[in-house]
């Protein structure tokens, strides 16, 4: 494993000469060397952990929030779950050589479209250790070079991974400088990785919108924005409100601190006095804080002036929003809730306050439903489905770097074919042009 001490730009060349021979490598080595990893995890398990409870311990003492803490906190069974997604990413087909399509041209010539590997790929990511082996995975199976740099947080967690993942890689047959760690530096550190164009072929960071403005400060390198999820559930008109009920709870609650949770929930005025009571109580009732407009307080008898009487019951978790509230990714127990008065107007508030990240309609009425799909910009669109679902996992591609809310090259989960590029391979017999 390289760890940048002087210089970014070496650590970045050494992974450029590894990614030429790791490309070359047989999809066997490459599997290989991923079940090498994945065992040397399950084997060091509670070195991980130790390493983990020094950054937790650390994020305590600083103020992290909790939703933060968690992305941040690896236990025994989390180790376990990562080990298994490298296994699961050794399973799936390889992409490296795959032909996306071929035919014979009319001169004779025989053209391939086939895939193969980008080459260097930085990874730059907040809080989460777990990211550090599930982009090494999928650079490892798409045949890649990564260079990681992970945040201060889980310095101590990203050591001990990456440096668990890259021996293993190495005794199993991986060239030296396939899987490499910049720890330590700052802005000038971040902004050297991002414009080593002569050795970097992408970065991918994982991370809120600061590193987004960040990056685009600085980087030369081609960038894919694996940004924030500013993310809406829409109970229509024809929805059935049972179901609306578990898929925005569902959506919020299940894991608050993940960019595919829902921040917003929108609800037609028809159904608006039959649901809203009832999925309120139960997102208060967990712990929810719920930023209401206008419409839903009143609904919900919630009225300005009521400050005394909320006093007396110790509040029931309902504010006031402002529009901001609608613009904000909040990562935890906090959620905006509007009424709206058709599809249409639901649509265009997705539009304006939206990341284009995943979008969800709950409805029965199948014109609506297409609608809704065809109309909402983003990543991913669900009919009568949580939010949540948005995963690289949950897409049988066995893991992901990140969710892409752009739209060249790579939009959604970046699972092995997102890593890879193509190339035409063209067979002749001795065609020349006229």
């Amino acid at each position: 494993m390289a760890i940048a001490v002087s210089s970014v730009a070496e650590v970045c060349a050494g992974a450029r000469r590894a990614s030429r021979a790791l490309a070359a490598l047989d999809s066997a080595t490459r599997n290989r060397a991923l079940e090498a990893i994945a065992a040397a995890l399950e084997a060091r398990e509670g070195e991980i952990v130790e390493a983990n409870r020094r950054d937790v311990d650390a994020g305590e003492e600083a103020g992290l929030g909790d939703a933060l803490l968690d992305r941040l906190r690896l236990d025994p069974q989390r180790v376990r779950a990562i080990a298994a997604a490298v296994r699961a990413i050794a399973a799936l087909g390889d992409p490296v050589g795959e032909v996306i399509e071929g035919r014979r041209l009319e001169n004779g010539l025989q053209l391939r479209r086939v895939r193969v590997p980008l080459g260097v790929i930085a990874v730059v990511f907040e809080a989460r250790p777990n990211v550090a082996i599930d982009a090494t995975a999928l650079c490892v199976k798409s045949g890649n070079a990564i260079v990681l740099r992970g945040s201060s947080s889980a310095a101590h967690s990203n050591a001990v991974l990456v440096e668990i993942a890259a021996r293993a890689a190495s005794e199993a047959g991986l060239p030296h400088g396939s899987i490499n760690l910049i720890a330590g530096g700052g802005r000038e550190e971040l902004a050297e990785l991002a414009s080593c164009a002569e050795s970097v072929d992408l970065v991918i960071p994982r991370g809120g919108e600061g590193l987004k403005r960040a990056l685009q400060q600085v980087a030369t390198v081609p960038v894919i924005y694996a940004a924030s999820g500013n993310c809406h559930v829409y109970v229509d008109a024809a929805a059935d409100l049972e179901m609306a009920e578990e898929i925005a709870f569902n959506a919020k609650v299940q894991r608050p601190g993940v960019c595919n949770a829902a921040e917003t929930l929108l609800v037609h005025e028809a159904v608006a006095a039959g649901f809203l009571p009832a999925i309120a109580q139960r997102l208060t009732g967990a712990g929810v804080v719920l930023r209401a407009d206008e419409r839903t307080r009143a609904l919900l008898g919630e009225t300005e002036g009521d400050a005394e009487r909320d006093a007396e019951r110790g509040g029931e978790g309902i504010e006031a929003a402002v529009e901001e509230d609608f613009a904000t990714e909040y990562l935890g127990m906090t959620m905006a809730v509007g009424v709206v008065d058709s599809l249409e107007e639901a649509i265009d508030h997705i539009a304006r306050f939206g990341s284009g990240h995943s979008e969800a309609i709950v409805t029965r009425d199948l014109g609506a439903a297409r609608a809704f799909q065809m109309a909402v910009d983003a990543a991913c669109v669900y009919v009568n489905a949580s939010t949540r679902f948005t995963d690289g996992g949950e897409f049988g591609m066995g893991a992901e770097i990140g969710n892409s809310t752009q739209k060249l090259h790579a939009r959604g989960p970046i699972g092995l074919r997102e890593l890879c590029t193509y190339k035409y391979l063209i067979d002749g017999d001795g065609q020349i042009r006229a």
